[in-house]
């Protein structure tokens, strides 16, 4: 049949493919080892892309997330998928965010992210790459959580979709409501800017030695959501979702030391 072009009828949703490999590109190593912790904000940054359908044909959308916080740093939609969509995401986060000794970049093996564009802009910045391998969603699961989050709050909620500009308006509502207003459980059930606004303050604090105690104990224990799907909080907004095994896919704060070890003023 496939030498015929011939294909059977499958049962269920069909999915665009948006990880297409080189396998003649050269293949940085895994870093990350599926451990998607960071003691502070830009040590880790995860990226990926997803697709959505609309009436003008499909749209792609990239995202940059910072592992710490879980705050979205660099976003793009286009109706393509060239490197420049990958690239114009990056380019947000690095223009957004400073202080980037020591940040790793982790992706899948996507041909967008091993581009000689995309791949020579990393190492202008300084920034290490980090790939994990290819078809497997937990070498990616943190981005790949925040994708399936786009698609539930956003996506399937609001849909169905017209074109580009209808897709790129949502998701700049959705971003800012994210970074800005959205709980998540697993950096205790506050807003990313507000978790990383409580960091800095407590590093630049007199008394950093015991300043991250309120953020340790803000931080849920490995396993404590539910892996069925978004919890409620009390205050009515969605909890973000664990990994799909149920586990905290590198819940910051269980692994962050005092923002006075990250300066070195212990």
């Amino acid at each position: 049949m496939a030498q015929m072009g011939l294909q059977g009828v499958v049962r269920g949703r069909a999915f665009k493919r948006t990880t297409v490999v080189d396998e003649a590109a050269q293949r940085p190593p895994d870093l990350v080892q599926r451990s998607f912790t960071a003691d502070r904000p830009n040590r880790l940054w995860v990226a990926d892309l997803t697709y959505v359908p609309t009436g003008a044909g499909f749209v792609y959308v990239a995202f940059v997330i910072d592992a710490f916080s879980r705050r979205i740093v660099g976003w793009r939609v286009s109706n393509s998928l060239r490197s420049d969509l990958a690239l114009d995401a990056l380019e947000q986060a690095l223009h957004a965010r400073s202080d980037l000794d020591g940040l790793i970049h982790h992706s899948d093996r996507g041909v967008q992210y091993l581009s000689i564009r995309y791949t020579d802009r990393l190492k202008e910045a300084r920034i290490e790459l980090s790939v994990g391998s290819v078809g497997d969603a937990y070498d990616n699961a943190l981005a790949e959580t925040i994708n399936g989050l786009y698609k539930a709050e956003v996506i399937r909620h609001r849909g169905p979709w017209k074109n580009l500009e209808h897709v790129e308006f949502a998701t700049l509502e959705w971003v800012d409501w994210f970074n800005h207003r959205r709980l998540l459980s697993s950096i205790g059930d506050i807003p990313p800017a507000e978790f990383e606004a409580m960091y800095y303050a407590q590093a630049s604090a007199p008394e950093a030695g015991s300043a991250l105690a309120d953020m340790d104990a803000l931080c849920l224990p490995s396993g404590a959501s539910s892996p069925g799907g978004p919890e409620r909080s009390g205050g009515g907004e969605e909890r973000m979702d664990e990994d799909p095994e149920g586990r905290h896919s590198g819940s910051c704060a269980q692994e962050v030391k005092s923002p006075a070890a990250v300066a070195g003023l212990n």
